[in-house]
């Protein structure tokens, strides 16, 4: 990613961010539109793994300047994840999900440029995570 991306999603992140508990609604509400079936993976408190998704999320993001900070974290959800059933087509999803919000909490403000950048950063971390789970034959695969 270059600067000008690092500066976009973390930009536009903040602002997303604002709308607080509702980007972690429409993020699930999206991600179970896309696949019913993911609920099944989400067995305890919901509203405790929204505050959990917002919380990875804020540190990513902040940390994009910087991705070795967050590289050994990100890499070991990856692992843990595997524990719940989590899939390398699970990753599409899930970025697939995040767009949709983003573009609902943003409205206009999700230009084609911010788009780009976003797509560009989950293609980066899923990249990452995959590789620390399933081994380099998946980082193609976004």
């Amino acid at each position: 990613m270059d600067a000008r991306q690092v500066a976009l999603v973390q930009q536009t992140f903040e602002k997303a961010a604002a709308l607080g508990d509702q980007v972690a609604d429409i993020f699930y509400g999206e991600l179970f539109a896309i696949d019913p079936s993911l609920q099944a993976m989400f067995k305890g408190d919901m509203k405790e793994q929204k505050k959990k998704l917002l919380a990875t999320l804020a540190l990513v993001i902040r940390s994009l300047h910087a991705p070795e900070n967050i590289l050994k974290p990100a890499q070991n959800l990856a692992v843990k994840h595997l524990d719940y059933g989590v899939r390398p087509e699970h990753y599409t999803m899930v970025g697939n999900a995040l767009l949709r919000t983003l573009k609902k909490g943003l409205g206009d403000g999700f230009t084609e440029e911010v788009r780009a950048a976003w797509i560009e950063a989950f293609r980066t971390l899923a990249g990452v995570m995959k590789d620390a789970a399933y081994g380099n034959s998946m980082r193609g695969a976004a």
